[in-house]
């Protein structure tokens, strides 16, 4: 979480970096993702090397062209999850001045977002 005057692109990297490893199969578990698909604020050719360093294709058009016209399908489903978040006041409204106790919130609609999708017939 960063200030409302910070621009989203210069925590794209950190967040890279905090993904947690991927339980579940054997051997190194993974760590980073093999792509990062993000529209034209992220792009600058610093963080597209370092994500190149990383091991990880960056999907980020350049600002000025047309080139955003693929990134539909991937940006609805975050955008969806957005609004589902938005149906709790607390998230919509940040009210909480620690960042711990929002995460909690955050924690908790994602834990009834999901319990919701998955089994409509008990809500």
């Amino acid at each position: 979480m960063t200030a409302a005057n910070v621009n989203d692109g210069t925590m794209l990297l950190p967040l890279i970096d905090a993904i947690p490893k991927v339980k579940g199969k054997v051997g190194a578990p993974r760590r980073r993702p093999g792509s990062v698909t993000a529209d034209k604020a992220y792009h600058s050719s610093f963080r597209e090397v370092m994500l190149h360093v990383k091991g990880i294709q960056p999907l980020l058009p350049r600002r000025g062209t047309n080139d955003d016209t693929s990134l539909g399908r991937p940006r609805w489903v975050v955008e969806r999850t957005i609004a589902w978040l938005h149906q709790f006041r607390r998230l919509r409204v940040r009210y909480e001045r620690r960042a711990d106790i929002h995460q909690a919130f955050l924690s908790l609609g994602c834990i009834l977002i999901c319990f919701r999708t998955l089994d409509p017939l008990l809500c």
